[in-house]
């Protein structure tokens, strides 16, 4: 399936934001750095232009040939995609006195204008940005002002291209919604069918067609993503799936049994691996989170590879990466940055001989939930939290031993008990321990101690591109700690992670 929008991206921190709010109209989308434009561009049915933190008037700024779709199709370009329109076609671009950040008041110049059709006269929009637009290309008409901001909306005279200032995707603007829909479905005319049965019926008979009779080896994890993957690989191959679930000494507690029982109804065929040791010692001696990650997937390729061997013909790897996995492991070129390696993204090396297959690297998380539940994955699997690949080995800040991870199983083990126990855990998007290379005096009874510390994180989100922290009861926090500490020997002080992503990230490695 070709995507109807196309979105390219300058480097915004709101660029998937964008991608949600198209989806969210049952559109499908794709985001492509705007230096690596896809072949298939000519099938879409309109195309977006983001923001980003560059400057159009850089002599090295981000730039596309916007004659080569101008003409083609409709296209909206958001805040630096705007000025680019802008200052490439005629007008002008400059530094505004004061960088413009925060919400304003779209003033609507033309009601009758198709991107700003259903807008309120005024309607609050977010802004963020220091360039402004201060003359108009020829040809382009003013549609929308803001007190500061003479030109915040445009189009350009009988043509469905737009440019705007300010930003439609995030929550701030009020009618951003409605803006995008406009564009989306009323200019640019896309069909609303992008639907979990839709992607379940195109991605099975695609999967048929991609392997045809060939086997496919796959990692569970427990998680849904992995779990999603193997019911789609499993309608389209059956028995040519060989799943495997490997215990890597770095999983919760009782995970490996608890994941191994859950999948005996879904009729998948599953093999666990002891592997924990051969981890351990991969990871001996190991503090920074990239030697780490990188670690546990060499491991990981390792058993993969052994096990793949005694799989007669096997050819592929099927794996459960999804959207934003790829998003954070693919730089454009200058503004943005890889934000951390992932464990599931970047191939593998030449001597495993094996192809990979992603069903779901097209989708948010909360749209694999969605194709899970069109599956009839069941509700333990489908609801579980997010866990990281490299599992608690990026929870335990500093060297990993056995010792430190049955510590962290434990208390993590109470926390997410209790989550549940008090009907926390679906309010939630993730939660976790993780162990701080921190020791602190405490008491216990007379006795002194000198333990560890440990950093309880809970967050809120929609996809995890963004997330903010839990605003759990206080009298919960304290109960959790109250347990931790008086049950789990080698623990004597609790902390409450409170920041935000971004800045932070929803991990702390």
């Amino acid at each position: 399936m070709f995507p109807q929008i196309i979105i390219l991206d300058f480097g915004s921190q709101y660029t998937q934001l964008i991608a949600r709010r198209v989806r969210e109209l049952n559109v499908f989308c794709e985001i492509h750095p705007y230096n690596k434009i896809p072949s298939y561009i000519s099938e879409a049915k309109g195309l977006i232009l983001s923001g980003s933190p560059c400057s159009v008037r850089e002599d090295d700024s981000p730039t596309i040939d916007l004659a080569a779709y101008m003409d083609k199709m409709p296209v909206l370009g958001i805040c630096y995609g705007a000025q680019l329109m802008a200052n490439n076609l005629g007008g002008t671009v400059q530094a505004s006195n004061t960088r413009e950040y925060g919400r304003a008041q779209l003033v609507v110049a033309d009601s009758a204008n198709p991107l700003l059709a259903g807008l309120s006269t005024q309607s609050q929009v977010w802004m963020s940005h220091g360039d402004t637009i201060t003359a108009l290309p020829t040809g382009a008409s003013l549609i929308g002002s803001t007190e500061s901001v003479a030109v915040a909306a445009f189009q350009f005279d009988h043509k469905p291209v737009f440019g705007i200032q300010f930003h439609p995707e995030v929550t701030h603007s009020s009618e951003g919604k409605t803006l995008i829909k406009n564009f989306v479905i009323n200019i640019s005319q896309c069909v609303p069918n992008w639907t979990p049965a839709n992607f379940v019926t195109d991605t099975v008979a695609r999967l048929k067609q991609q392997l045809g009779s060939d086997k496919v080896v796959l990692g569970l994890s427990g998680g849904v993503d992995s779990s999603v993957a193997a019911l789609l690989l499993h309608k389209a191959i059956g028995t040519n799936l060989y799943c495997i679930f490997v215990d890597n000494g770095l999983l919760r507690q009782n995970e490996f049994s608890e994941v191994l029982e859950s999948y005996k109804s879904l009729g998948l065929n599953v093999k666990g691996v002891d592997s924990a040791q051969l981890f351990y010692d991969a990871l001996a001696g190991l503090t920074d989170p990239e030697a780490k990650r990188k670690a546990i997937g060499k491991a990981f390729i390792d058993v993969f590879d052994q096990e793949a061997k005694a799989i007669a013909d096997v050819k592929w790897l099927g794996q459960g990466t999804i959207y934003p996995d790829v998003i954070e492991s693919v730089s454009v070129k200058g503004p943005s940055v890889t934000i951390k390696s992932h464990h599931n993204v970047g191939g593998l090396p030449d001597f495993m001989k094996l192809q990979v297959v992603e069903p779901l690297n097209t989708l948010f998380k909360d749209e694999v939930r969605l194709v899970g539940a069109e599956l009839g994955l069941p509700a333990d699997i489908l609801h579980r939290h997010p866990f990281p690949g490299p599992g608690l080995g990026i929870r335990i800040l500093g060297d990993i031993t056995a010792e430190k991870v049955a510590l962290l199983q434990q208390a993590d083990g109470i926390f997410i008990n209790l989550l549940k126990k008090h009907n926390l855990y679906n309010q939630v998007w993730q939660a976790g321990v993780i162990l701080l290379p921190v020791q602190s005096v405490g008491v216990m009874g007379d006795e002194r101690t000198y333990e560890k510390a440990i950093a309880i994180r809970a967050v809120t989100s929609t996809d995890g591109m963004t997330a903010d922290w839990a605003h759990l009861p206080y009298e919960f926090l304290a109960e959790v700690s109250n347990e931790i500490i008086n049950k789990v020997r080698g623990i004597n002080r609790v902390t409450y992670d409170i920041s935000s992503k971004p800045p932070a990230t929803i991990e702390w490695e």
